[in-house]
């Protein structure tokens, strides 16, 4: 059984995490440092399942691997969509 964790967003990442996932939270973390905004509160979320490990944000963000292929995918949250037609 493994246990899960959260840490702050910036923070080295737990150890035991495929190369390809560490990859992804790199990739994530900087594009939020290239927008600017003030999410030094955010943390990572760890969870495994079925010994896979699942990484969310706390803005939403999920990152999943995928053992097979060696590839972690990263899911961003949707923003709110501008619709003039939402309101039907």
């Amino acid at each position: 059984m493994q246990l899960g964790t959260r840490w702050p967003l910036g923070d080295p990442v737990p150890t035991g995490l495929p190369h390809v996932v560490e990859i992804a939270v790199q990739a994530v973390e900087e594009e939020l440092t290239a927008l600017g905004e003030d999410n030094s509160a955010w943390r990572w979320t760890l969870t495994w399942l079925e010994s896979k490990p699942v990484l969310e944000l706390d803005d939403g963000t999920i990152i999943r691997y995928n053992p097979t292929e060696d590839s972690a995918t990263i899911t961003q949250p949707m923003g709110p969509i501008d619709d003039e037609d939402d309101w039907v």
